[in-house]
């Protein structure tokens, strides 16, 4: 009886998600991921320690 009860809530879900994708206005987690990831290197590149010529 396990199996049913998790595929019906698998089920619901989906369903639910299909729904709420057609719906209502919900971004694209890609395209946000990717922006981030564009911001968070800009960040990391302008304030990273400049590095010294003893390291090398």
């Amino acid at each position: 009886m396990r199996i049913f009860r998790s595929s019906f809530c698998l089920l619901m879900g989906t369903g639910f998600g299909i729904y709420v994708a057609q719906n209502y206005n919900v971004p694209n987690i890609k395209k946000l991921f990717n922006t981030y990831m564009i911001v968070a290197k800009h960040i990391e590149e302008n304030y990273r320690k400049p590095k010294n010529k003893d390291d090398d």
